[in-house]
């Protein structure tokens, strides 16, 4: 059984407690710290990642399995297509990076591919730094294939790997991201364009770190080259996208994050989200964190099902989507809204109560085939309404 969590031991001691023992910690990538930036206000998850939870295994053992996730036909067709965006030297990813990023430098020839492996993590982040540092001042192109970044998350690092980052002539650094979904016409579907510039402004911020530690630090560009299939073809074709909307977000949630320690303390003696015990306890556990669901949780955390089932149990009209749930200003459940809608509850001179009150009245109208006649109305005004109507049927 894991052991109970005390009061006053350091974050990370607490962190490894609130996984259970020998439960080694699931490393924080891109997409996880992309999320964190696209759900600000969820405490749940900005705690079970800064402990480092596997949030799958926790969801079926919470008997709510997710599906989230990259099926594996899709894996290989998108390996396949970076393979060979990158053949020949990246001759064609440098040439894209050239046509739609720095047109005005000199054209690619045969660009510098330096040798980026090392043992583990910490060795292949100092191998990716010192590689950067030594392109930025040949004046040339080069092509660093999968580098490995670090970024300070909550105290610890997190290494993050790109799909590539090219060094230009001039010093700068651009992020590339593959993606295998297509380009129709010169567009892809805006969802996951904006998902891949969540995740690419994540690796911009680490580049950043790297090209401070450096005198004069190289700018990092904040326009990133989107590359991915044209039409239906595995030809590949590429779009800039400015990050610097998602950047400015990422950088203020990573800053967040060191509220992880508050969120912890918070918590009740013994809480353990190790998957080994049983369902009721965790339940218990996971209940204790305040999340906040919103739909398009389900395509970018694995305890989805879970959170909208809870979600939707207690009413939550979060559940029905975040602008649904700004629309409505105080009135948080659905029981709420049913009763402002119905004049059975709700300040009158509240216009999210008004607007509801507005709309029951025009259905009502429409299933009874009359106009309704509300009581603040005068009766001649709603007499002329009526003649309005009639003359419409």
């Amino acid at each position: 059984m894991p052991l109970p969590r005390t009061r006053g031991t350091a974050l990370r001691q607490q962190l490894a407690e609130l996984r259970g023992p020998d439960v080694p910690p699931k490393a924080l990538d891109a997409r996880a710290l992309a999320a964190l930036a696209a759900n600000p206000g969820c405490d749940r998850r900005a705690l079970l990642d800064g402990a480092g939870v596997d949030k799958a295994k926790l969801a079926g053992a919470l008997g709510a399995p997710s599906a989230f996730g990259q099926s594996q036909f899709a894996f290989m067709r998108g390996n396949a297509f970076e393979a060979r965006v990158k053949a020949d030297g990246g001759a064609e990813l440098l040439r894209l990076v050239h046509e739609k990023l720095d047109p005005g430098a000199e054209a690619p020839g045969s660009g510098a591919v330096p040798d980026l492996s090392a043992i583990g993590p910490e060795g292949r982040a100092a191998r990716t730094a010192l590689a950067l540092r030594e392109a930025t001042g040949t004046g040339g192109w080069t092509l660093l294939d999968h580098p490995m970044l670090a970024l300070d998350v909550a105290g610890s690092a997190a290494f993050l790997e790109p799909d590539a980052v090219v060094v230009h002539p001039d010093g700068g650094w651009t992020v590339v991201e593959i993606k295998s979904f297509p380009m129709l016409d010169g567009s892809a579907d805006p969802a996951k364009v904006g998902a891949a510039a969540r995740q690419s402004a994540v690796y911009v911020l680490a580049l950043e770190e790297v090209a401070a530690r450096l005198d004069p630090a190289p700018e990092v560009r904040h326009r990133v080259l989107l590359v991915c299939p044209k039409d239906f073809s595995n030809l590949p074709t590429a779009s800039a996208v400015d990050v610097r909307k998602q950047r400015a977000v990422t950088r203020r949630q990573l800053a967040r994050l060191t509220r992880v320690e508050d969120i912890a303390a918070a918590l009740p003696e013994g809480s353990c989200f190790s998957p080994d015990l049983p369902a009721e306890e965790l339940i218990t556990a996971v209940e204790a964190v305040p999340a906040t669901y919103a739909p398009e949780c389900l395509s970018a955390c694995e305890l989805a099902f879970h959170c909208r089932a809870r979600s939707r149990a207690r009413g939550a009209v979060t559940s029905l989507g975040r602008s649904l749930r700004a629309e409505l200003g105080g009135l948080t459940t659905v029981t709420d809204v049913l009763a402002a809608a119905h004049g059975e509850a709700g300040d009158p001179a509240d216009p999210a109560v008004a607007a509801l009150r507005r709309a029951a009245l025009l259905r009502a109208e429409a299933l009874s085939g009359r106009v309704a006649v509300p009581a603040q109305v005068p009766a001649t005004a709603a007499s002329g309404g009526a003649r309005e109507a009639g003359a419409c049927r």
